[in-house]
């Protein structure tokens, strides 16, 4: 009988860049896995040098088969943002880790990580995220 790897159920804290000048952006990922479905939320705090601060909040919808993590995130539409993102990673060995890329089909892309929160804190996020 194989080992059931860790469920990703639970907050993640991550960052993700974007292919501009811009700083790096902070997120908060709520996951929640059933078998090989990954559902959840993230909220995130936007800082654009001309259009201000805003949070938006977005709807997690994919897939985990083994290491490799894709979802799809779709924003609810507040501060004018439906548009849907595609993120696809490798999680770590460990569990507590994923880092890769996202896109907007046809449009922008770059990388993201995101940290257990349970295992790791934000400081770490962001020092994983500078590291790659």
């Amino acid at each position: 009988m194989s080992e059931t790897p860790e469920s990703l159920t639970g907050v993640w804290y991550g960052f993700y860049s974007y292919p501009t000048e811009l700083d790096p952006q902070a997120f908060t990922a709520t996951l929640v896995q059933s078998g090989a479905h990954l559902g959840g939320s993230t909220h995130e705090t936007i800082a654009w040098p001309r259009e201000g601060v805003f949070t938006v909040t977005a709807l997690l919808d994919g897939l985990r088969e083994g290491s490799a993590v894709r979802f799809s995130k779709r924003y609810d539409g507040a501060n004018g943002w439906n548009h849907e993102v595609l993120y696809e990673g490798l999680l770590s060995p460990e569990t507590d880790e994923i880092e890769g890329t996202w896109r907007i089909p046809g449009d922008w892309s770059g990388r993201f990580v995101m940290v257990r929160a349970a295992k790791k804190s934000v400081s770490e996020a962001l020092r994983l995220y500078e590291r790659a």
